[in-house]
């Protein structure tokens, strides 16, 4: 499966334009990881933790994606599209990352 963020693939032709395919991932920052990241916010510095669950997140919504684009039978997405989105709730922090782009059939 091809994956691109441009809108279309060189020497790729498009056959078919399926549609819209995405993938979404939610996952909570736990508690001791918010304490270390405010303190890291502090004191200066990358947060490993909010790094590393946040990459996590990415490849699970590729990974969705990906798993919708195949049911439709295409051999590639274009376009594709990655959202960040940190949400306050009752029950901390949430990391939420979208991803989308259109899933099309290329020429071989």
């Amino acid at each position: 499966m091809i994956i691109s963020t441009t809108p279309s693939l060189e020497g790729k032709p498009v056959v078919k334009y399926l549609g819209l395919v995405s993938g979404e991932a939610i996952l909570g920052a736990n508690l001791f990881k918010d304490l270390f990241a405010n303190i890291r916010d502090i004191v200066g510095g990358r947060s490993a933790a909010y790094e590393k669950e946040l990459r996590k997140a990415k490849e699970l919504a590729i990974e969705e994606m990906v798993r919708e684009a195949r049911a439709l039978g295409v051999n590639a997405i274009v376009a594709v599209d990655l959202d960040y989105e940190s949400i306050a709730g009752n029950s901390g922090n949430l990391l939420m990352v979208s991803a989308s782009g259109t899933a099309i059939i290329t020429k071989e």
